[in-house]
């Protein structure tokens, strides 16, 4: 970890803890909407397939888009504003307590994740900066954290606005409420530390990574989230099922969720001591919850949905903080932005194969990711092979030539 002074320190951890709080709020409105998507689609009239490929086109547009908006971002230096602007979408959720259609609730689900692709290399380059004086692991892990805070809330707004009235719709205009504390939590940060790259103390020169090397990391990340379900899958077997009632599906995915904050933090740690090997834990976790989450047992599908919150903790976690190493201060955003895209493809073509696969058979599902991620070992053995992780944790080279 650079040195630096205690005043520069705090003020890392202050920031770092508003753009937790502000995530926090962000969080429960997305999560809110999340622990319920599945469901309320199938309620709509959406088939399984309809669910996997929504779900996976919201995330691939959430994750993919972000090559874009972390070009921006390196070019225009205005990350507040985009953080702000990418914030606004969530403003999508209220209004799905209006509709009627599944196709007009698609439009909506896109446009919140659109809204994630265009604050998150913003906010994440913030971070990175941040994070140089505080250990990168333990930073992301604490922000990770706190917006997994938020994401344990929102379904439980979703519990208790099903169980009170039986409906969506109140659920989705409660989850508004929080969107005030986001943009006051954002306009506190930015009044704090307006010029955040003023706080990064790590290197500003790097050499180039060779792209044999980037090519594995990208490759390993790609396959072991193709293998990696998403809880709107998860969802809508649980409701299809009828394994729990309605109103308890939000709570496996609370329950996931706090799972999350306390792996978040572990994981933080855990990469600080031992960099990106922690990814390692990746595909068996992954191979665990489908395992697991498509029993017809509640006992089961819960246990599932507790180790897909384990991935999750684990994941974003570590991807976020390889990254900041990855790249030099001035090209983060579009390190953020590339390799999100290739996280977010490899959501999309996995949501949408399981949700086609759903319809033929759960067997045909463990069978998928099974093998992705029997791919994914291998792929990570290339990876040590060609030495990235040392490359990443040594904090040299930059993605883009």
């Amino acid at each position: 970890m650079p040195d630096s002074s205690p005043e520069v320190r705090n003020l890392s951890v202050r920031l770092i803890l508003l753009l937790g709080v502000a995530s926090l709020f962000g969080s429960l409105v997305s999560n809110g909407a999340r622990s319920v998507t599945g469901p309320f689609l199938l309620a709509l009239g959406g088939s399984a397939v309809v669910v996997g490929l929504i779900v996976g086109f919201g995330e691939f547009a959430g994750y993919a888009l972000r090559a874009i908006t972390g070009g921006y971002v390196d070019r225009d230096h205005g990350y507040w504003r985009v953080v702000m602007a990418g914030y606004g979408l969530l403003a999508a959720i209220p209004l799905l307590a209006a509709i009627g259609r599944w196709e007009t609730a698609a439009v909506l689900i896109i446009t919140e994740r659109v809204g994630k692709a265009v604050r998150t290399p913003a906010r994440d380059t913030i971070l990175s900066h941040a994070t140089t004086n505080v250990g990168r692991g333990w930073g992301f892990g604490i922000h990770k954290a706190l917006d997994q805070v938020g994401a344990v809330i929102g379904p439980l707004v979703m519990v208790a606005a099903l169980t009170l009235t039986g409906g969506y719709a109140e659920g989705f205009l409660l989850l508004g409420l929080p969107l005030a504390g986001v943009a006051l939590t954002l306009s506190f940060a930015q009044s704090t530390v307006p010029r955040p790259g003023s706080l990064d103390t790590g290197e500003r020169d790097g050499k180039t990574i060779g792209s044999p090397r980037v090519l594995s990391y990208a490759v390993f990340i790609f396959l072991g989230m193709a293998g990696f379900v998403n809880f709107p899958i998860l969802s809508f077997h649980l409701k299809a099922q009828a394994i729990v009632p309605d109103a308890a599906i939000p709570l496996f995915y609370a329950s996931a969720m706090v799972v999350s904050v306390v792996v978040a933090l572990l994981a933080g740690r855990a990469f600080d001591r031992i960099g990106t090997r922690i990814l390692l834990t990746i595909p068996v976790i992954s191979t665990l919850t489908v395992l697991l989450a498509f029993s017809r047992d509640p006992g089961v599908a819960l246990a599932g949905s507790l180790a897909w919150g384990v991935g999750i903790g684990i994941f974003e976690t570590a991807f976020r903080a390889s990254i900041a190493g990855l790249a030099t201060a001035g090209r983060r955003g579009r390190a953020y932005g590339t390799m999100s895209a290739v996280f977010g493809t490899a959501w999309f073509v996995g949501s949408a194969v399981m949700g086609i696969l759903y319809d033929l058979s759960i067997g045909y599902i463990v069978v998928y990711v099974v093998i992705v991620e029997i791919a994914a070992v291998v792929a990570c053995l290339w990876m040590y092979r060609s030495r990235i992780a040392v490359r990443l944790e040594e904090g040299i080279g930059n993605l883009m030539p």
